[in-house]
């Protein structure tokens, strides 16, 4: 079926601008393509403008290769960012089981704060989202999540994220000075806690990593000589084409290029980023499903496998 949909939208991807690149690279193109139209016009006039010798100037394997390397860093780093995300998702999923199942209500107002707890994992979600984006930790979703102290003090943490990780890890060791878990599921909370800070800082890692500038800027200088040098190349063969044709090849060089640029910080809020509003979103709904549900295992056996009389 996925593939069949495929197929039918083919020709409307073919002709979709939203989530394309051409609208961050149209104005190059366009000044490439009249560049062309100019050179055109020069050698129409007579003047010695034809010089194939220019082919050589930047070589066409060398600025592929370039751009390949280019592309396949950038993608690097946004496979690698969805992967963390991946792992953030399972692992959230995972403590908050542990959480539910594992911590033995006792005495009145325990579900509540197991409830909170669970809600924390969230929250963490959330403030990491705001804290990879550079967002202060004022989004109405994460003050939801969050006691309104709670929420006031993460306005004067310079990492929230690690702030929600310590309240995570300060109920689960008081659950265990209290005697409602036992040191191997503390163990194995905690392990799931250090994960979630090691996604944390998989992500500042990618974050706080960029693609060194002397690349960029040498690969942009290199692409920018190359679309300019040549109409000079192509206009003795091609005439008054060599406008189209140079826009042509511009919107293939230049649109490599920007993809690149769009997926190298994959945290961000361009389109062509990660879905981190929608991952975050299937955590809480995740959460609130986990929350509806008796934490009695004994209990779900129960309504679960009873024969009927």
């Amino acid at each position: 079926m996925s593939s069949d949909r495929e197929r039918r939208q083919w020709f409307r991807t073919l002709v979709r601008l939203r989530f394309s690149v051409l609208p961050a690279i149209l104005p190059r193109i366009i000044v490439c393509g009249a560049f062309g139209e100019f050179v055109w016009t020069l050698d129409r006039l007579g003047l010695p403008v034809a010089l194939p010798i220019l082919s050589s100037i930047v070589p066409s394997v060398v600025l592929g290769l370039l751009l390949v390397f280019r592309t396949n860093t950038a993608y690097e780093r946004f496979w690698e960012g969805r992967k963390l995300w991946g792992q953030l998702i399972n692992t959230v999923r995972n403590l908050a089981r542990q959480i539910w199942v594992a911590v033995e209500e006792r005495e009145e107002g325990d579900r509540e704060l197991k409830v909170a707890t669970l809600r924390l994992l969230v929250a963490f979600a959330v403030a990491t989202k705001l804290h990879l984006r550079g967002d202060p930790p004022e989004d109405p979703d994460l003050a939801a999540l969050l006691p309104e102290p709670w929420f006031d003090k993460l306005q004067s943490m310079n990492n929230p994220p690690l702030e929600v990780a310590f309240w995570i890890g300060d109920y689960i060791q008081g659950q265990f000075e209290r005697d409602r878990v036992n040191p191997y599921q503390l163990a194995a909370m905690f392990e799931l806690l250090d994960r979630m800070v090691d996604v944390l800082g998989g992500c500042e890692r990618i974050l706080k990593t960029p693609i060194p500038l002397a690349y960029s800027i040498h690969l942009k200088q290199l692409v920018s000589i190359y679309c300019l040098a040549l109409p000079f190349q192509l206009v003795a063969e091609l005439g008054w084409v060599t406008g189209p044709a140079v826009t042509l090849v511009s919107f293939m060089v230049f649109g490599i290029e920007e993809i690149g640029i769009e997926i190298e910080n994959p945290f961000g809020k361009d389109p062509n980023d990660l879905p981190l509003d929608t991952i975050c979103r299937t955590m809480e709904r995740n959460i609130e499903d986990l929350i509806v549900l008796a934490p009695c295992l004994r209990h779900w056996r129960e309504t679960t496998f009873a024969r009927p009389e």
